[in-house]
């Protein structure tokens, strides 16, 4: 309950904030993601997954803070996760609302734009399972921290995550524009258990997206 009233605090806030700000452009975007999980097990091990694929959509705004430079908060439905290489069965799917607050830069190029930005994120996760070797599908529940006792009502992933964007593309001169995007997960979203050694999960991915900006 309180990542739900903290996501939408910071989503009214941002939106507020660049619906004063003068000259602010709104627009949509939807694409599809490529991610994976990357990390290792308590033991040190690394995990050894593939890319799944995913979508994402959404809208953000663009206020100007110089000439050619803009903030660029959004708010975007992304869906996640990873597959097993050795287990096709085995699938791990997580779906967020995320917040990026990129940093843009776009020059004029052309009859368009060049856009290329970066920036923080934050997800807060909605929803998401997991499907084992025997193809047994288990929906995640989210806690930051369990007791080995909780284990077996698992399995457990945190909520919360935070990490970078880093985004390429241009934009026509008619506001339809097409970029890719990469992100970079910073905190580890594996639930940590007392008594154990931590397993360290992190959310990778890169994905391509059409976006169209209202004039």
């Amino acid at each position: 309950m309180k990542s739900k009233v903290l996501l939408i605090a910071l989503a009214t806030t941002v939106f507020a904030i660049g619906a004063k700000a003068q000259n602010t452009t709104f627009g949509v975007r939807a694409g599809i993601n490529f991610q994976n999980l990357t990390g290792e097990d308590g033991d040190g091990h690394k995990y050894d997954n593939k890319l799944k694929t995913g979508v994402n959509i959404g809208l953000n705004a663009e206020i100007p803070v110089a000439e050619d430079f803009y903030v660029q908060p959004g708010l975007l439905f992304t869906t996640k996760g990873a597959k097993d290489k050795t287990y096709r069965k085995v699938n791990t799917r997580l779906s967020y609302l995320e917040i990026p607050i990129n940093f843009l830069f776009k020059p004029e190029l052309g009859d368009g734009k060049l856009l290329l930005g970066f920036g923080p994120y934050i997800g807060i996760a909605v929803g998401g399972s997991y499907t084992d070797a025997g193809g047994n599908k288990y929906d995640f529940k989210f806690k930051h921290k369990v007791t080995a006792s909780e284990l077996p009502g698992g399995p457990y992933i945190r909520r919360m995550d935070l990490g970078a964007n880093f985004l390429a593309g241009y934009e026509l001169s008619n506001k339809l524009s097409f970029q890719l995007n990469a992100q970079l997960g910073l905190s580890n979203i594996a639930t940590q258990v007392d008594g154990q050694k931590r397993d360290k999960i992190k959310n990778t991915g890169f994905g391509v997206s059409v976006g169209y900006r209202f004039k």
